[in-house]
């Protein structure tokens, strides 16, 4: 008789984080699976742990989603994260209010007691925190396990009956020893680590020899990291004859790129590659569109004709073909790609028409259950070069929603946000203003959009991080902050009336390719994870537009951290700036995400 394998599930409230936690527990050596909170007592006895996922609502709305309290009775180990912590306070007898403070960033744990969950941890650890509700009161026979300056009940536990409480995320990396707690849960469940991901490329393989049958696949390829590793797969999986990748320049790329795609995957063995010119094509489409939402859904229905009208220009015929993104978990999750997910914006892969293609099994996406990290393992093993593995990511709508559009009418900024935002950046020697724009950000799991602030004063990057962590934690009003490295001295800037326009798009391309060759020379372009460059529709006294440079470090994408570039890297840019026509002030972005996303839109 086959030896059963060890196996825990995730349970998946919606929040940003559910899939990363599984992806962790595989990486521990564990079978994972995710479940959705409707899952029956009976589901989940099979399993030897349960782990809470974060979520978007709060446990204090009505209908927000919940468990089988009966289900805290297995005797099975139980581990609550975010929403997951407050969910078994709630249902064991707790008590969770709202926070006087919102925790978004990094904070402090203070370890108390030797509880297993933190054997072998420091007894203060640095751990990341993504909440505005916190429990108050600890149910019945629970002890208070650790606690942040801004949450007394950081880390709670019944440690009898195996059942814990974490506030903040062990999934991501920016708790550095996240996965050592989980490696003890694990050992708490007593698993066996079977699990092995060096497998799991054959399984890819397999799956995509089943979904194709006998189709063959028509790509579309960015030229990023993840659809070459697709495109790479694709073929090893089914042969070069039934795979051909479609790379359609849209207008949106940066400097010279879709020629540089092309000649670099030729020279790298891809010679079942097309191109199409649709540049003109987008422009139009896109001519007037200022919302980002709606610009991600313009680009996205875009590709799909612009394919249509190649695969028509092949003479191929449609019951023959399969259609393949290279979409990764992040694109479907951030698309409110699960039950309860929010919504923090559409990529170009999750418009309605690919959904309506995905349900009726036209689409394949050998990624779609990966993480950027993965995705550069995978290529590796694969043999792809060490340069296309490790490019930059770069957003599928490409420029599109770099380019920040306007119609020039600014919202209203309270004057008592202007005052709480002054009150906190003179404290700390800084001068501030927000900024009459919006951009996506994400905070506990929700989306949120809203305005960054602006500073200005000594370049201090450790005193910058501090102060901008405490504003977006404490003010509603603002979930971004840039620092200006050339602002003026007003700090006073004018909304304009702006949309997708050549010009425009010409104008950021030169200021990023700029960045790009700093980066290049500097040699912190491998430091660096991603580096967005973003045109906003602000203009200085002269009349030209402001430039948000965003350098960020990141595995997975689901969070990042802004990084300092260095002083004579920044100088070469504002030098190089000052020579691109219609270039303004230069702001640097020190949000963290969260609370921020990498894109501004």
């Amino acid at each position: 008789m086959q030896q059963k394998t060890d196996k825990i599930v995730v349970i998946d409230f919606g929040g940003q984080y559910a899939h990363l936690i599984a992806n962790r527990i595989r990486r521990l050596g564990v079978y994972s699976e995710i479940a959705l909170p409707d899952a029956t007592r009976n589901n989940l006895k099979q399993y030897k742990g349960i782990i809470l996922s974060g979520g978007p609502g709060s446990v204090l709305e009505p209908g927000s989603p919940d468990i089988d309290p009966a289900i805290l009775a297995l005797g099975i180990p139980v581990l609550g994260l975010c929403y997951g912590h407050q969910l078994i306070a709630r249902i064991l007898g707790g008590t969770v209010t709202r926070g006087q403070v919102r925790e978004y960033g990094r904070a402090t744990l203070r370890i108390a007691g030797k509880a297993d969950l933190f054997r072998g941890l420091d007894s203060e650890e640095q751990v990341w925190m993504s909440h505005g509700d916190t429990v108050e009161k600890l149910p019945p026979a629970f002890e208070m396990l650790g606690s942040t300056d801004d949450c007394a009940a950081a880390a709670i536990g019944d440690p009898k009956r195996r059942i814990y409480g974490l506030q903040f995320h062990p999934e991501v990396t920016d708790t550095p020893h996240g996965m050592k707690i989980l490696d003890n849960f694990i050992a708490l469940c007593k698993c066996r680590r079977e699990w092995n991901p060096k497998a799991y490329a054959q399984s890819i393989i397999k799956t995509i020899r089943e979904k194709c049958g006998g189709r063959k696949v028509f790509l579309l390829v960015s030229g990023g990291v993840d659809s070459s590793v697709a495109f790479a797969l694709l073929t090893r999986a089914l042969g070069p004859d039934r795979v051909i990748g479609l790379h359609i320049d849209n207008g949106l790329m940066r400097y010279r790129e879709s020629a540089d795609i092309l000649n670099y995957l030729k020279k790298n063995g891809f010679d079942n590659l097309k191109i199409e010119d649709a540049s003109d094509d987008f422009l139009a489409a896109l001519r007037g569109v200022i919302d980002p939402e709606k610009k991600r859904v313009v680009i996205g229905n875009m590709f799909i004709l612009v394919k249509d009208r190649a695969f028509a220009k092949l003479d191929l015929n449609p019951d023959e073909w399969i259609l393949a993104q290279g979409t990764i978990y992040p694109d479907t999750i951030e698309s409110a790609g699960t039950k309860h997910a929010d919504r923090i914006k559409t990529h170009h892969n999750r418009v309605d028409v690919i959904l309506d293609l995905i349900a009726r099994g036209q689409v394949i996406e050998p990624l779609a259950q990966l993480y950027k990290d993965e995705v550069r393992e995978l290529g590796e093993s694969l043999g792809l070069p060490e340069k296309l593995v490790w490019r930059h990511p770069f957003p599928g709508p490409g420029l599109g929603v770099r380019v920040l559009c306007s119609n020039g009418v600014a919202d209203k900024i309270e004057p008592s946000a202007s005052e709480q935002l002054d009150s906190a950046a003179s404290a700390a020697g800084y001068r501030s203003a927000i900024l009459p724009i919006r951009s996506v950000g994400v905070q506990g799991d929700g989306r949120t959009y809203a305005h960054p602030a602006l500073l200005a004063g000594k370049e201090d990057w450790k005193k910058l991080e501090a102060l901008s962590t405490g504003i977006t934690n404490s003010m509603r009003a603002v979930n971004r902050v840039v620092y200006g490295i050339k602002a003026g001295q007003s700090l006073s800037y004018k909304l304009i009336p702006a949309t997708v326009t050549r010009e425009r798009l010409d104008k950021l391309r030169a200021i990023d390719r700029a960045v790009t060759e700093a980066l290049l020379e500097s040699g912190e372009y491998d430091t660096v994870w991603q580096m967005p460059v973003v045109l906003l529709p602000l203009v200085n006294e002269r009349g030209d537009e402001c430039v948000v440079l965003r350098p960020i470090v990141s595995q997975e994408a689901m969070t990042a951290r802004f990084i300092p570039l260095r002083r004579k890297t920044l100088a070469t840019i504002i030098k190089k700036a000052e020579t691109i026509k219609g270039i303004g002030d230069i702001f640097f972005d020190i949000t963290h995400k969260p609370p921020a996303t990498i894109e501004w839109e």
